[in-house]
């Protein structure tokens, strides 16, 4: 592969030349021109693959890699394009907004980087519909974003409220909120590197006249978030754990092994602490960024269970509760008996609870048709024999323990 331009235009021409200068004599030959079309059809690759590499660099160097929003080199050109407007063309004022997330750090350390990344993806595409074709929003880098909004008949001021509430969100354990400082351009600032410094300086004192909480450390914030539990169907995990322990006792669980596994049934959800409500508790089906979102629950209730160190067992339970018998769950793509035999029960036993328990959009089915979906999931979703015991502890609990797994 040619290692600069240079050589790549080098190459082109020299098989250019090649084919020029005996194209009179190839010509003569009728299976020629077939074979004439090969090193063409090579030389028109090699550009359009050069053309569609500077094209993803060329938007690299200006895109936010986690949110997609243009960054900071796209938002100086284009206050540069819009401040470049002739003196006497009175150009048309926009705003310049300054956004600072509060919060974002403490979720950090709470959830995870990875986390926060999935959180900061998830703020930057409301804010980019919030604003809407009119406006445009670029991100800066950590914690802060940033909007150009035109006065689009005075709207500003709502503009500005509706990318506020897009970037503000909330959850069972943690909260962002949002600090604002505002210039209007032209008129307050003639150069890039002037309006940038005025928001800065306007932003700063916003934040300083609203400090924040002290910061709780990281490890104190886990362990206070594990008390937390979701408002919805407060009694669940306690069921869920309740079916576990019988189902493992089936199975043949040591002691030890049911203690795991009941912890681990009472936290297995405890991750969702950190999932914006608006997405935990949306009615209607989630877009695919937002299931992303929620895919990361397991990951988090990890990382919340291992701030007490007695619990690092269970805490890698629960980040398996979501694998798959067949390999196509999450977060790691285990399959079969790679996955912790406790993450299996605790995978059956909630989906039966999720089943046959009412929903904000669905209503609860029975236990009769829960029994059968876990039948048909038998050896995709969930290990055959653990559906096997959930559904002989249902039917028939008061049946002898099986033999040990």
């Amino acid at each position: 592969m040619p290692s600069s331009r240079f050589e790549l235009v080098v190459e082109v021409l020299a098989a250019a030349a090649f084919l020029l200068l005996a194209l009179p004599d190839l010509l003569r030959h009728d299976y020629i021109v077939p074979l004439l079309a090969l090193p063409f059809g090579a030389l028109l690759w090699v550009i359009e693959r050069e053309r569609r590499a500077r094209t993803a660099r060329a938007r690299e160097a200006v895109t936010d890699p986690v949110t997609g929003l243009g960054n900071r080199r796209l938002l100086a050109a284009a206050l540069g394009e819009r401040l470049r407007a002739p003196a006497l063309s009175d150009p048309d004022p926009f705003l310049l907004v300054l956004f600072d997330l509060d919060g974002l750090g403490r979720y950090n350390d709470t959830f995870g980087h990875h986390a926060g990344d999935a959180l900061l993806a998830h703020l930057g595409g409301r804010l980019a519909s919030a604003i809407g074709s009119g406006g445009t929003a670029f991100r800066l880098g950590g914690d802060e974003f940033c909007v150009l909004l035109p006065d689009v008949l005075g709207e500003m001021q709502e503009q500005v409220t509706l990318a506020t509430a897009a970037l503000s969100e909330r959850g069972q354990g943690f909260s962002i909120g949002v600090f604002c400082g505002a210039v209007l351009l032209p008129h307050e600032a003639s150069t890039p590197d002037q309006a940038l410094q005025l928001v800065q300086r306007r932003l700063h004192a916003r934040t300083q006249a609203s400090p924040t909480a002290g910061r709780e450390p990281a490890q104190d914030t886990r362990l206070r978030v594990m008390q937390a539990r979701p408002p919805e169907l407060p009694t669940r995990p306690s069921r869920v754990a309740e079916l576990a322990v019988r189902v493992g006792r089936r199975l043949g669980m040591t002691a030890e092994q049911i203690d795991e596994l009941a912890r681990a049934g009472e936290l297995h959800d405890i991750g969702k602490v950190g999932l914006p409500e608006a997405i935990l508790y949306k009615p209607g089906s989630l877009d695919p960024d937002e299931y992303e979102f929620v895919r990361q629950h397991t990951i988090l209730g990890e990382r919340i269970i291992s701030a007490a160190p007695a619990l690092r067992p269970v805490a890698r339970i629960v980040r398996a509760t979501h694998e798959r018998w067949d390999g196509h769950g999450y977060p790691d793509r285990l399959g079969g008996a790679e996955i912790p035999l406790a993450a299996r029960i605790i995978a059956a036993c909630d989906a039966y609870e999720a089943i046959t328990s009412e929903r904000c959009y669905r209503c609860a089915r029975s236990a009769e048709e829960a029994r059968q979906e876990l039948r048909r999931e038998a050896g995709r979703q969930f290990d055959p024999r653990v559906v096997a015991a959930v559904i002989d502890q249902l039917e028939r609990p008061s049946r002898t323990l099986d033999v040990a797994a």
